[in-house]
This record gives C-alpha cells, sequence and structure tokens, in this order.
C-alpha cells in the first residue's frame, strides 16, 4: 500500500505518472488525487514568491485509467493575484482539466465569517468508521473517518448529510494546501447516505475556495450535504474545520448518479 506522503515523494509532473492501485476508485483514479496532483505539478514549478493557493474550478472529463501527465500553463500572473491553468490527460485523452487561482493576502477592514462550525465534539470522543468492502472504493483506505452526526452511505437516510472527522493517514512532508485537497474528497456523495443498495456515481465539476493559506493540521471536520438531487444529479456543499474551529475550505460539487 502505497501512502499519500510516498506518492507525493514519487511523483514527477515531467513524466508519465502511473497511480497506486490503492489509490484507485472504481475503474478510475480518486478525483481528488488528480486534482491534488494538479495542485502539487504547479506549487513545484512555482518561482520565489509565488502567491499560496486560493481556489480552484476542477472539470472531471473523462476516466483516469492510463498514466497521467499534467500540463501546466500560467494564464496571467498580476502583482496579487495568479490563475493557472492545468490539464490532467489519461494517455492521450484529457481527463481533469483544472483552473487554480493563488492569491496574496491583502489589507482590509472588511472582515466577517458568517458560518460556525457544527456543535461536535473531538474526534477522539467518535469512533472510527468501519468501511464495508463491497461499498468503500480502494483509495478510502487511505483515511481515517470517524462518523460525528448526519448519516451514513447506503442508509436510506431522509437526511443527505455527512458530518466526519478525518485524517490521512501518511501524509507527512505533503503541502498542506495539497494535503487538503486530496482529504476534502474522501468522502462519498452525500446524496449516498440515501442509497438503499450501492450504486455507480461519478463528479462533474467541483469549485474549492480556502478562506486563508492553507496550514498544516491532522484532523478536519468535513461536513457534505446534498442541497439537491434531480434528473440524475445531484448539487452539494462541503465545508471542512480543522481542530481548533477554524473554517479552512468552502466547496460545491456536482455528482453524477446512476441509480
Amino acid at each position: 500500500m502505497t501512502s499519500f506522503a510516498q506518492l507525493l515523494q514519487q511523483f514527477d509532473p515531467d513524466a508519465p505518472f502511473v497511480s497506486p492501485p490503492n489509490w484507485q476508485q472504481g475503474r478510475t483514479i480518486f478525483g481528488g488525487l488528480s486534482a491534488a496532483l494538479s495542485l502539487q505539478a504547479v506549487l513545484l514549478e512555482r518561482p520565489t514568491g509565488f502567491p499560496p493557493f486560493k481556489s480552484a474550478q476542477v472539470s472531471f472529463i473523462g476516466p483516469v485509467t492510463q498514466a497521467q501527465t499534467f500540463d501546466v500553463s500560467v494564464l496571467r500572473q498580476g502583482r496579487s493575484v495568479t490563475s493557472v491553468s492545468v490539464d490532467c490527460l489519461s494517455g492521450d485523452d484529457l481527463a481533469l482539466r483544472t483552473t487554480l487561482l493563488f492569491a496574496q493576502p491583502r489589507a482590509s477592514c472588511i472582515a466577517h465569517d458568517a458560518w460556525g462550525r457544527p456543535l461536535v465534539e473531538g474526534p477522539s470522543r467518535y469512533a472510527p468508521l468501519k468501511l464495508d468492502r463491497k461499498i468503500a472504493p480502494a483509495c478510502a483506505y487511505n483515511f481515517e473517518m470517524r462518523p460525528a452526526g448526519g448519516s451514513l452511505p447506503v442508509s436510506g437516510a431522509d437526511n443527505p448529510e455527512l458530518l466526519m472527522w478525518v485524517r490521512h493517514l501518511d501524509a507527512r512532508g505533503v503541502d498542506p494546501a495539497v494535503a487538503l485537497i486530496a482529504l476534502a474528497d474522501s468522502l462519498p456523495p452525500a446524496a449516498m447516505t440515501c442509497f438503499t443498495e450501492p450504486a455507480a456515481i461519478s463528479s462533474a465539476s467541483w469549485m474549492i475556495d480556502l478562506p486563508q493559506p492553507a496550514v498544516a493540521s491532522e484532523w478536519f471536520l468535513i461536513n457534505s450535504f446534498s442541497q439537491q438531487a434531480l434528473e440524475g444529479y445531484s448539487l452539494q456543499d462541503m465545508e471542512i474545520w480543522d481542530e481548533s474551529g477554524r473554517r479552512v475550505l468552502w466547496a460545491r460539487q456536482t455528482v453524477a448518479i446512476f441509480t
């Protein structure tokens, strides 16, 4: 089993990358890994003084079933904000297209935060989730998950919400933003809580925002809620907090549902 830290150590954006089997998600590679590697490809080439990662728009175009290559292109570099695009190819086919925004913090007299962390206890107060190999893909075993509320996948729930403490089994030495992007996609889509039996799902798009530059942490609380499921697609909001209660990521994802 190749850990996330080991995988990042082996990653070279100038060479075709073959993902280990334990990062498989059905017939394709874990989408969170491909998105994280897209960011890592940029960070490995960044010059001194490059702004911190701020946001991304990810389009999941096709399955990653072959060696991956990453084509990085700087779209614009301003005084405070830099925009970069990354095309991830599976063999000769475009699999992932990501536009990333890097921004320097700026002084402002405007500061507010309208969202508070859910009222849950720390991760040590909850039992680890025992994954069901009939449901969980191989990539799920790279994380430890502890349900702190909400519903469970494939439980026929009326409430399409996932609320879990999650951590990497090994992300030592990995850039905090890269580790956070991979972890942010670790849970199944929230709509799967309503399933009564396993069925295929596929992420179609993912929008990610970081309120401030990512910093290293062990445990993160992920809250994912399906706002609407209609005509075979789910729209879900995702928020992540660190152990101190600081919100570190907000995202929205469109998921195709094949049931």
